[in-house]
C-alpha cells in the first residue's frame, strides 16, 4: 500500500460515449470544452471530463452532484463496469481497467461489494440465501457461506429474519439485506450507488446512522454515491462534488461547506443545516488561561486586557471561569481570592460538538471552554463566534453571486 493508505486513485480520467470517443470529441474536452459544446460539435457525450481523485483505505469517500454530473459514471470505472476513454484507475495498486475475462471478474469478487440504488433482491429466494448469493457462485461450501450470510445480517441487524422471504421486508430492510450480500464476502471496498435513494427520508436517514454503526466495526473502505448533499455532508469522511462530468472541489464536510471553491459550492451549501456539520474545532480559539495557584494580583493583570479568563489546575484541566466583575464582587465581600471568585458553572464543549449542539449554551453569553475527554482544556469558543459563523456560508454565496453579476 502506498504510504498515505490510498486504495482507489483515478487519474486524469476521461470517459466519453459514443462511436469514435478517442476522436474530436476526446480533443476537445482535453482542451477543456463544456460537455454541452463536445455534444453539440461532435454528437458524443462527455461523461468523465479529466477526473482525478483518491480514495483512502478505511473512510467513507462520497461523490455528489446532480443529475449528468458523472458520479455514477465515476464509479463504474472502478469496477470496469465502464471502460475509460483516457486515464488511470486503480485499486490496491492494479490498474483495473487492464483486467478483462475471468482474471476481472475474480477481482470484483474479491475486492469489493456493490450495493445498488434498487435492492436487485431474488424474490424466489429468502433473506439467508440472497445474502450468501455471491459466496454461492464463489462455490464456497454450503456450511461457511451460512455463517457469513448470518454474520453479515446480524451487522445490519436483520438475522432474526434469515429465513423470512424478501417480499415480506420493507424497503428499508430490504436495502439491508442488499448491504449484508455486500458484506458477506468481506470485501475490501464497498461501491454504494445511490443505495439510500429510493427510500423514504426517514428510513433513508435511519440507513446512514446503520452505515455509520456498522462502518465504525467493519471499517471498510467504502465509494459513495448520492445526489443529496445533505446525506454526502452526514456520512462522508471526505465528499467531492462533481458538475458536468468535472471535479468542481474535494473537502472534509467542514472544508465544503466552511470553504466553499466556487459559487456553484456555495449555492448548494446554502440551503444546508451549517450547525449539523460544522463543530467546535472550527471556531475555536488559543484560551490563554490562568493557573488556580497565581497569585489574584497576577490574575487582575491579565483581567485588564481580556474580558474573562479561564482558570485551569496544573494537569491544565479546566476548573472555573472569572470575570474583573466576579473579582471586584469578592473583594466587595472582603474574601478575595480566585477560587472564591471563579465560577464553575461555565459551559463546556467537546472539539467534536456541532454548532446546533452549541447554540443554548451560546445563548447563555458566557465563552465555552473546549476540554478534551480527560477535562483538559484546550481551547475556547466566544458566544458570538457560533452566530458569525453560521452566518457566514450566507455571505459567501452572495459574494460569489456579486462576482457573477458584476
Amino acid at each position: 500500500m502506498p504510504e498515505n493508505d490510498e486504495i482507489i486513485r483515478l487519474e486524469n480520467v476521461y470517459k466519453i460515449f459514443g462511436p469514435q470517443p478517442r476522436g474530436r470529441a476526446f480533443d476537445l474536452a482535453q482542451a477543456g470544452v463544456h460537455k454541452n459544446e463536445v455534444q453539440r460539435q461532435s454528437g458524443h457525450v462527455v461523461g468523465l471530463s479529466d477526473v482525478s481523485f483518491s480514495v483512502k483505505k478505511g473512510e467513507i469517500f462520497v461523490v455528489m452532484g446532480l443529475s449528468g454530473s458523472g458520479k455514477s459514471t465515476a464509479i463504474r470505472t472502478v469496477n470496469k463496469l465502464h471502460d475509460v476513454t483516457h486515464g488511470q484507475v486503480l485499486v490496491d495498486g492494479v490498474d483495473v481497467q487492464q483486467l478483462d475475462g475471468k482474471e476481472l471478474q475474480a477481482f470484483r469478487r474479491e475486492k469489493m461489494g456493490m450495493v445498488f440504488q434498487h435492492f436487485a433482491l431474488f424474490p424466489h429466494r429468502n433473506v439467508i440465501d440472497n445474502v450468501a448469493y455471491g459466496l454461492k457462485v464463489q462455490k464456497v461450501d454450503r456450511a461457511e457461506r451460512e455463517r457469513a450470510a448470518r454474520r453479515a445480517l446480524r451487522l445490519v441487524g436483520l438475522e432474526p429474519y434469515a429465513d423470512n422471504a424478501t417480499s415480506e421486508l420493507s424497503g428499508g430492510m430490504q436495502q439491508r439485506v442488499g448491504l449484508a450480500r455486500a458484506l458477506a464476502s468481506d470485501p475490501d471496498i464497498l461501491l454504494m450507488d445511490e443505495a439510500f435513494s429510493a427510500l423514504d427520508p426517514l428510513i433513508r436517514r435511519q440507513m446512514q446512522d446503520e452505515l455509520m454503526a456498522i462502518q465504525s466495526e467493519v471499517k471498510k473502505t467504502i465509494l459513495f454515491i448520492t445526489h443529496d448533499l445533505n446525506e454526502a455532508l452526514r456520512i462522508g469522511d471526505r465528499v467531492c462534488i462533481m458538475k458536468d462530468g468535472v471535479v468542481v472541489q474535494i473537502g472534509t464536510p467542514e472544508e465544503i461547506l466552511t470553504e466553499p471553491a466556487t459559487g456553484y459550492v456555495a449555492e448548494f451549501v446554502q440551503d444546508v443545516d451549517q450547525g449539523r456539520v460544522i463543530r467546535a474545532e472550527e471556531v475555536m480559539e488559543s484560551a490563554e488561561p490562568v493557573r488556580l495557584d497565581e497569585p489574584l494580583e497576577q490574575v487582575i493583570a491579565t483581567l485588564t486586557t481580556v474580558q474573562s479568563t479561564f482558570v485551569v489546575d496544573a494537569e491544565g484541566k479546566c476548573c472555573g471561569l472569572v470575570s474583573k466583575e466576579d473579582v471586584d464582587r469578592t473583594a466587595i465581600n472582603g474574601t478575595p481570592s480566585l477560587a472564591n471568585a471563579m465560577r464553575t458553572d461555565f459551559p463546556t464543549a467537546s472539539p467534536s460538538q456541532t454548532l446546533n449542539e452549541l447554540y443554548a449554551e451560546a445563548g447563555r453569553g458566557l465563552p465555552i471552554a473546549c476540554c478534551d475527554s480527560a477535562g483538559v482544556l484546550i481551547g475556547k469558543i466566544e458566544p458570538t463566534a457560533v452566530l458569525e459563523e453560521l452566518g457566514r456560508v450566507e455571505a459567501l454565496a452572495d459574494a460569489f453571486e456579486r462576482e457573477v453579476y458584476m
